[in-house]
């Protein structure tokens, strides 16, 4: 009688992803003009650094770890890069400093946690998760997020840390094309960049992370959409997104909420993103990209640039990256961990 009474709780409870399929992994590294400085050098640096952020963030999700770890696991290896827009590789403001901006974002129980205009804070995106775990906020910015670094034990590095000669050469450019009247915002090379990772683990749990340096040459204080819960960062338990590009659009179509809403009424995330990301932001006059993912394990990757750094292990559970948008975002896409 135990016997059968035990068979048929376990029948009453709910199905879970693990029991459903293996867990999912999604990044990016970037969207923009890429082909033109693509070299062959540079590309297989950019995909073995997006390999090791899968390799990071999927080993958390295969042990059992939660959604919100393998996201801060993944751009945790990606700030750490020189070759994306966040962290060690951010690009400059217009008077020669780093300002970096991240968010986090549970899906499960719609907490979050974001900073903005930190200078001196080696990974971005572990302050944002302190943020949410251990203060009362949500977003902190500039010194106020350093302070409360300080206080809760995140590491703190000099300024020079972040300089990379290709991010300063950039900006030497846009100098000298701005005091020529020759820059404009439209200038695709300024407002590209940025990281992001999704995860579903196996309790069916989403979470979404976003990382970046912001726009090349940016003026005042300028904060983008990436640590803006629901422009360029978000997660609940249907649908987690996170967005890259001009962020100024991401931010006036409030695009990751947007998808994910559609999501949870229903939608597919696929036509979804599809919808906001290459119809709705370009009609505005932005562009860039996105990745998606659903509690089913879906994935949706979205760009209208000719090119976006992105990477992710589905239920075949290889990793497979791609960068061009000739690259097939199929179960036949280059893989990494085969070749």
């Amino acid at each position: 009688m135990s016997r059968i009474l035990a068979f048929l709780l376990v029948a009453l409870l709910p199905m879970t992803v693990a029991a459903a399929g293996k867990p999912v992994l999604v990044i990016h590294g970037g969207a923009g003009v890429i082909r033109a400085g693509l070299t062959p050098q540079k590309e297989r640096a950019v995909r073995a650094d997006l390999d090791a952020a899968l390799k990071a963030g999927y080993a958390v999700l295969e042990s059992g770890g939660s959604s919100l770890d393998a996201v801060s696991r993944a751009i945790v290896v990606l700030e750490d890069s020189p070759r994306f827009n966040a962290g060690k590789g951010a690009v400059f403001t217009h008077d020669g400093h780093n300002e970096l901006d991240s968010a986090i974002m549970d899906g499960a129980t719609l907490r979050a946690g974001a900073v903005a205009g930190v200078r001196h804070v080696r990974n971005p995106v572990l302050l944002a998760r302190a943020v949410m775990e251990k203060s009362p906020h949500v977003m902190l910015s500039g010194n106020g997020a350093e302070q409360f670094a300080q206080s809760v034990g995140i590491e703190l590095v000099d300024a020079d840390y972040f300089r990379t000669e290709s991010r300063w050469k950039q900006l030497q450019d846009a100098l000298k094309k701005d005091a020529a009247g020759k820059l404009s915002q439209l200038d695709p090379s300024l407002h590209y960049g940025t990281v992001g990772a999704l995860a579903l683990d196996r309790e069916g749990h989403l979470a979404a992370a976003t990382s970046t340096g912001g726009m090349t040459n940016k003026r005042w204080g300028r904060i983008g959409d990436s640590p803006i819960i629901g422009a360029g960062t978000y997660a609940n338990a249907k649908c987690a997104v996170s967005g890259t590009g001009w962020g100024e659009y991401y931010i006036r179509t409030v695009a990751a909420h947007a998808i994910c809403v559609r999501v949870a009424n229903g939608e597919s995330i696929r036509d979804v993103a599809e919808d906001v990301i290459n119809r709705q932001i370009p009609r505005l006059g932005g562009d860039g990209g996105a990745i998606a993912l659903d509690a089913d394990g879906n994935i949706a990757m979205p760009f209208n640039t000719d090119g976006m750094y992105r990477g992710w292990v589905a239920e075949d559970g290889k990793r497979h990256v791609a960068i061009l948008a000739a690259d097939r975002d199929g179960d036949d896409a280059q893989s990494p961990a085969d070749s």
